[in-house]
């Protein structure tokens, strides 16, 4: 197997200009590949390059555009991520509420088997659950500040407390081994069926770690795909052999999830931060359109209408 060798920052100029990158300031290249890391910036060649097999920049393709690139999608992950903890802490809130109310709120309480679902294909992802959480009071119970000053001057910790230092994919997981009655009511808050949220929960978790481990953003595909939405017959969204091309497993998907849990207004104000970051980029291209970023993100040319569909208008199909 042949080894990766270490380049310093003029061999790795040397390899981007190789390969037909326009490089008009090398000094400015090398600074912000020292900064970010070429391998992390060369992730965002694809869009620039002839094919897979043919890994040559399009002609006119310059390093501003691939760092331009970069920078939108951090800007796009900075976005969904700070509306991703959001949902996350509104979830929290409304789980810990609903189950503190019903079963108490001293973890000898509430985290007792019978208290969650009872299908037997359930019950050992019941029992790890509750050893996930068990086990996150013993370690934060000497760590975190909220955890320490329930432990010390009350001896638990209830579960508005907990949820504090619990995972979004932990309290996803949770939701989905809840009783019905109890995932009906959590999802009558946001006006969607419990299926939804088991489906969709997972991926808002993969996404929020995504976006908080600067990983690549804006062509990620998920493994499940959310079910069809109002939102995709009334954009209009294209269909291929029956299914909808975009906002099935992409980043578009995303938006339509979190078009369902944000309100209307911290839906809109994260869109309009979208638009200002994509009309950024645009100003920035050269030799690839927009167009071209946006069908890897799985946006619809209308993307934009989707802020203006109310969430009243659902809630009274």
């Amino acid at each position: 197997m042949r080894e990766k060798q270490f380049k310093n920052l003029d061999e790795q100029i040397n390899i981007l200009k190789e390969k037909g990158l326009i490089i008009n300031n090398v000094e400015y290249a090398k600074n912000v590949l020292l900064r970010e890391n070429y391998f992390f910036l060369s992730g965002y060649r694809h869009l620039f390059m002839y094919s897979q097999q043919e890994k040559r920049f399009i002609p006119n393709t310059t390093f501003e555009e691939l760092y331009s690139l970069f920078l939108f999608d951090r800007s796009m992950r900075n976005i969904l991520f700070k509306n991703l903890l959001i949902i996350e802490n509104n979830l929290k809130s409304i789980i810990s509420y609903e189950l503190s109310r019903k079963y108490g709120y001293r973890e000898s309480d509430y985290l007792k088997e019978k208290n969650f679902t009872r299908k037997p294909e359930k019950k050992r992802q019941v029992k790890d659950l509750i050893n996930k959480m068990k086990r996150q009071i013993r370690i934060n119970s000497r760590e975190h500040t909220a955890t320490i000053h329930y432990s010390n001057n009350y001896g638990y910790i209830p579960l508005w407390i907990l949820v504090k230092v619990l995972s979004f994919g932990i309290v996803s997981e949770m939701y989905s081994i809840l009783k019905e009655d109890e995932q009906i009511q959590i999802a009558k808050v946001y006006h969607v069926r419990p299926d939804d949220l088991i489906t969709n929960l997972p991926i808002l978790a993969n996404y929020r770690n995504l976006c908080a481990h600067e990983d690549i953003l804006f062509d990620n595909r998920t493994q499940k795909q959310i079910d069809d939405t109002i939102y995709h017959q009334l954009l209009n969204i294209p269909k291929e052999d029956d299914e909808y091309i975009y906002g099935k497993c992409d980043l578009f998907s995303l938006l339509i999830i979190m078009k369902e849990l944000l309100t209307n207004d911290e839906y809109k104000s994260m869109m309009i931060e979208i638009e200002n970051a994509i009309n950024t980029l645009d100003y920035n291209l050269k030799s690839i359109k927009i167009d071209k970023v946006l069908d890897k993100m799985g946006f619809p040319k209308n993307w934009i209408e989707i802020k203006n569909i109310e969430r009243s208008y659902l809630d009274e199909e």
